[in-house]
């Protein structure tokens, strides 16, 4: 079996930042030491001299060179902010949590505190590959790095579908190189029947506000609940299924030991989603991310996330795609750049289908436009001790209660370059 565990950080590693000394001494020095695995990526990116103002104190960071790889591709960092094109206003708090990996540029902005009064978040997250580079010893995505290859050597089929009886060395060699499977057949429909009728009879125990809820609102003006959390507390079918081996072989598909939960021991073990047709208000189908998008990347990826298909999912009815490679890749953790030469592929479903996908794997579902979409999710985590630290809660407790209306209108946000 093969490993997708990328996991270099644990909680003990979580130190205390300094900006001054982070701008005067460290990131220089970590330039020195890594700046090869960032200057290829970052070239390709183009990024442009960057601005950080961090509780009054100021800090540019710009590459030398004309940008067409000439030069000696040295980092530089100059104090103040006169020749920044974008800047980002942080706290000491917020500096300690992009250093340490704890957030991301999409952390700050669906936080709710993502602050530029220069430049757009997409010069941001350009950045946030680049510190990333240099500050954990990890090689920025250049076009043609990652490929696709089975295990004797030949192109990999990237549309190929697997039963759980199929060989387990090649459905994890799978996982290991594209980043997702897609498993036909895993439950019968009368299984995915009681599920669905399940969740109609738990959505009176939701409600706005409460905390294990997301909500959306439709087209015509219908409050629709969109995301039941903890659902295995009330629904027998899904408590059963989760302990049924149908589900619990897929953590078996790795040499990593995934253990059924999410990361940090989190009881929310079930999440029943409605995805309806003419969302307009509200976070129900959210646009090319990784799971690790917000932060904490380097403490927990790659965990598997695992759904169930209660209907069947295809072009019309919400379907999941995903970025093949994608976790296997230093790029922005959310939206995907035009010029991203890893292949974009479907993942259609039947009735009683499972998706998995690495948790560090770019996915979205697409919004229904015929028919509405029901999903049973779940994950598998990588064990963890004692010093392990889980993704940012706070942070997703805010999208969960106090979310954005739609990403398009996310402060900062623009379409795919």
């Amino acid at each position: 079996m093969r490993s997708v565990d990328l996991r270099t950080r644990t909680g003990a590693d979580v130190r205390p930042v300094d900006a001054g000394e982070f701008f005067g001494d460290e990131l220089p020095d970590r330039w020195a030491a890594n700046g090869s695995m960032a200057l290829a990526g970052a070239r390709q990116l183009g990024v442009g001299p960057f601005g950080f103002d961090v509780d009054g104190g100021a800090w540019t960071v710009r590459l030398d060179g004309d940008g067409d790889g000439d030069g000696d591709g040295r980092l530089v960092v100059e104090p103040g902010l006169d020749d920044a094109g974008a800047v980002v206003r942080l706290d000491a708090g917020g500096l300690h949590d992009l250093v340490n990996d704890l957030r991301t540029p999409m952390g700050f902005l669906t936080g709710g505190d993502l602050d530029m009064p220069r430049g757009r978040l997409e010069h941001f997250l350009d950045w946030w590959v680049v510190l990333r580079s240099v500050l954990d010893g990890r090689r920025a995505h250049v076009a043609g790095d990652v490929s696709f290859v089975d295990p004797d050597g030949g192109p990999l089929d990237l549309g190929r579908s697997f039963r759980l009886d199929d060989d387990a060395e090649e459905i994890s060699w799978f996982l290991a190189e594209a980043g997702f499977l897609h498993l036909r057949g895993v439950f019968d429909d009368a299984e995915m029947a009681r599920i669905s009728a399940e969740m109609d009879d738990a959505a009176p125990g939701y409600e706005r506000g409460d905390g294990r809820s997301w909500w959306a609102r439709t087209h015509d003006g219908a409050d629709r609940l969109v995301r039941m959390q903890y659902f295995q507390q009330a629904s027998p079918t899904a408590a059963a299924l989760l302990d049924d081996d149908r589900l619990q072989a897929i953590a078996r598909f790795t040499a990593d030991g995934h253990r059924h939960g999410k990361p940090g021991g989190n009881s929310n073990r079930a999440e029943a989603l409605v995805k309806p047709v003419g969302i307009v208000e509200g976070i129900s189908d959210v646009p090319w991310h990784k799971d690790c998008s917000l932060g904490s990347h380097s403490y927990r990826c790659c965990s598997l996330t695992v759904g169930i298909s209660v209907t069947g999912a295809g072009a019309g009815s919400g379907q999941l795609r995903v970025v093949a490679g994608s976790h296997r890749a230093l790029v922005q953790p959310a939206f995907v750049r035009r010029d991203l030469d890893l292949p974009q592929l479907d993942l259609p479903t039947a009735t009683g289908d499972v998706t998995v996908h690495c948790s560090c794997t770019l996915h979205m579902s697409e919004p229904p436009v015929e028919r509405e979409r029901r999903v049973l999710y779940t994950d598998f985590s990588l064990p963890t001790d004692e010093g392990s630290r889980s993704p940012n809660e706070a942070v997703l407790r805010r999208i969960r209660e106090g979310a954005p209306t739609t990403v398009s209108q996310l402060p900062g946000h623009r379409p795919a370059r």
